[in-house]
């Protein structure tokens, strides 16, 4: 694969330079489908790491691009609150999301609402410690055979020779397996997982999503079998999946159901996009890098670092957003109160003030868990060890399998400045071992 700037997208990236600062918006969605968006966040960090942006389709908002700068905003959970929501919301689309949702009889949910993540002290922590139990280290372990197994089902079933989309084939599907088992939701219809997960990050013409009622309808039918769900574990005996230890929580038992609605799809939305999007970001990461595909072949014990490489290099979730709870002194600029605040985790994991050569895949790294890419303070992703143990299994499966996975062209990217990943990548593989 060629890793050079295609000639298509160079105008793009002489624009991202002549730009002025003032009308600079980072999270323009293009430059992500485009994969044109490093040009942006160099200048930034280079000339304005503490950027406001005062008109874009999101509304103002502050874009934070180097780490230590990212770190500050990220473990002050006092001074920056997520209850507001974590992304980058559309207004016109998010009013047309609401309308579509008034229309099938149902009330928006207020925004934020994305379950714990969603949610300051001491609220957040009591939530989030109900959840703990099933993505602990001792649970991660005894899944890890079931995993396997069905990695290994998922390789073996993949046609040779051909060319296939990789992420529908391997990265949902494992990630959807292992939701399934997350939730004990029932095995054969684990795809709605993926297909949930699309239909809330999406917008119409993206990924499944076809209008804004059907996207309503699915988020209703999703919402609909997890209450089905919560009813049947209400009063079961207590088990470790998900939903059982929220229903059997004293402090999550009586949640409304708005929190667990947005305790559903931050589960689905987290425990999806994140894996699957590493998962195809480590094949693609490979092929651009081919020195480091032939140190992995020839080196397996390289296999734990090359997954944490990847999860900085690809990093999955570009951003998170908090809103100032008051004035901060930030970078030399006030942040004033009720401000929204951009922690652009896409571009502190590309900060060459903390990171030697950054935009090198390198798997070999001497600290390759030096990244952002969980985010810090209270709101570290809960599950990030799930992640780990899925990557980390599925190429020690992969290794044992085929010499050699090959990119056919340039991967059809996500239309988001929020998720940073693929709908789909066509690989080949030549042969098995």
């Amino acid at each position: 694969m060629n890793i050079a700037v295609k000639p298509a997208a160079q105008a793009e990236v002489d624009e991202a330079w002549a730009t002025p600062l003032a009308e600079l918006n980072p999270a323009r969605t293009d430059r992500f489908r485009n994969d044109t968006i490093w040009p942006v966040f160099e200048r930034l960090r280079r000339e304005d790491p503490v950027h406001f942006t005062p008109d874009s389709e999101f509304g103002p908002y502050w874009s934070i691009t180097r780490w230590n700068d990212i770190m500050a905003v990220d473990t002050d959970h006092e001074a920056f609150s997520s209850a507001d929501g974590i992304g980058l919301a559309n207004r016109k689309q998010m009013e047309e999301q609401e309308a579509a949702l008034r229309a099938i009889g149902q009330e928006p949910r207020r925004r934020g609402g994305a379950g714990f993540i969603t949610m300051d002290e001491p609220e957040h922590s009591v939530h989030r410690k109900a959840v703990s139990p099933t993505v602990a280290p001792a649970n991660i372990q005894k899944m890890s055979p079931l995993v396997r197994e069905r990695a290994g089902q998922i390789l073996d079933s993949l046609p040779i020779g051909v060319p296939f989309d990789w992420v529908d084939l391997v990265s949902k599907e494992l990630t959807a397996m292992t939701l399934a088992t997350l939730f004990d939701f029932p095995f054969e219809d684990r795809r709605l997982l993926p297909y949930w997960s699309d239909m809330v990050t999406n917008q119409p013409g993206h990924g499944p999503v076809k209008s804004w009622p059907h996207k309503a309808q699915a988020m209703m039918e999703c919402f609909g079998r997890f209450e089905e769900l919560w009813t049947e574990r209400l009063d079961a005996e207590p088990g470790i999946d998900l939903i059982s230890m929220l229903t059997h929580h004293p402090e999550t038992r009586t949640m409304s159901r708005d929190q667990y609605r947005g305790t559903v799809i931050l589960l689905i939305v987290g425990g999806n996009d994140t894996t699957r999007n590493t998962i195809s970001g480590s094949v693609y990461a490979l092929n651009k890098f081919p020195t480091e595909y032939d140190k992995l072949r020839a080196n397996p014990d390289l296999i734990v670092s090359m997954v944490s490489e990847t999860i900085r290099w690809q990093t999955p979730l570009a951003h998170m957003s908090r809103v100032a709870t008051r004035d901060v002194e930030l970078g030399g600029k006030t942040i004033h109160a009720g401000e929204r605040v951009v922690m652009w985790y896409i571009s502190g994991n590309r900060d060459d003030e903390i990171i030697d050569d950054p935009n090198a895949y390198i798997i070999d790294r001497e600290r390759p868990r030096h990244h952002m890419s969980f985010g810090f303070g209270v709101h570290r992703c809960v599950g990030n060890r799930v992640a780990e143990m899925q990557l980390t299994i599925i190429w020690e499966e992969i290794l044992k399998r085929f010499p050699r996975i090959q990119v056919v062209g340039e991967p059809v990217r996500s239309w988001s400045s929020f998720v940073h990943g693929f709908e789909s990548m066509q690989v080949v593989i030549p042969e098995r071992l």
